[in-house]
């Protein structure tokens, strides 16, 4: 494989300009933002998705049948989640955040590796391994008070209140997503009069049509991703290659070169 071709200093100067001028911007990111930080995909070559059925493992109807493979499956991805660290990017969009010129992000991630950077306002769309929920009566814990018994030992976690098994607050295949946090991303696109995609290839619906709700409202597009998304002809600004290296970048274009 050859190299990479250079990165386009001019690219980064635009998208830190459209920003700058931006008085609403919201970041859409997906799993390419995590993979610097040791996280794996799902859906890329070689991803998570490669290796397993996600029906036979990430699905709600397993779950409610067969709890304990969905929790095999997930128990080592719930290892690197807890013990990953926010990468560059994470810590430029929440630098971005700190500086007022980022307003909100909608994630698929379930991560939470952008309120570990310092990000306040993020839409998880897709849920969150943070916190758990019992199927039977819906009360609803903290996912790190479960951790060690569950990970380290391989327990399924179970309700105190009835015994019924702990399911994490992340969506599975079958299963709706948050209605309330969709509204508000959904809101999020409509408001923003410019919006940067980070590292997702915009493959999974209906996330994938958010950047198109944007646009249709009048916003303008950047995006930050090693592979092509179907939205870039009308994107203003398409960079090709890693989040992790080019949203410093333009954080700082922006941040430590203000405009005289």
């Amino acid at each position: 494989m050859g190299n990479p071709p250079p990165l386009s200093s001019a690219k980064v100067q635009r998208a830190a300009e459209l920003l700058r001028e931006s008085q609403h911007t919201v970041a859409l990111t997906g799993a390419g933002i995590s993979t610097p930080s040791g996280i794996p995909d799902f859906r890329s070559e070689g991803g998570l998705w490669s290796q397993y059925n996600p029906m036979e493992v990430a699905s709600l109807s397993v779950f409610r049948q067969h709890p304990e493979k969905f929790f095999d499956w997930i128990r080592p991805l719930a290892r690197q989640l807890v013990e990953a660290k926010p990468n560059p990017a994470h810590l430029a969009l929440a630098r971005l955040e700190r500086e007022g010129q980022l307003k909100e992000i909608i994630t698929q991630n379930i991560d939470g590796l952008h309120q570990r950077a310092g990000s306040s306002t993020v839409h998880e769309v897709h849920g969150t391994l943070d916190s758990l929920t019992c199927v039977s009566c819906y009360t609803t814990y903290k996912a790190g008070d479960y951790y060690d018994a569950f990970v380290s030992r391989g327990e399924i976690p179970r309700c105190t209140n009835c015994g019924g098994v702990l399911k994490p607050d992340v969506i599975l295949f079958e299963e709706q997503l948050p209605l309330t946090i969709w509204k508000r991303a959904e809101k999020a696109a409509r408001a923003c009069d410019l919006m940067l995609v980070a590292g997702s290839s915009l493959e999974v619906t209906p996330v994938a049509r958010l950047p198109v709700t944007a646009l249709n409202a009048g916003a303008k597009l950047i995006i930050v991703n090693h592979t092509p998304t179907y939205v870039e002809e009308r994107a203003e600004v398409v960079i090709k290659g890693d989040v992790a290296e080019i949203l410093p970048r333009i954080a700082s274009q922006l941040l430590d070169n203000p405009k005289r």
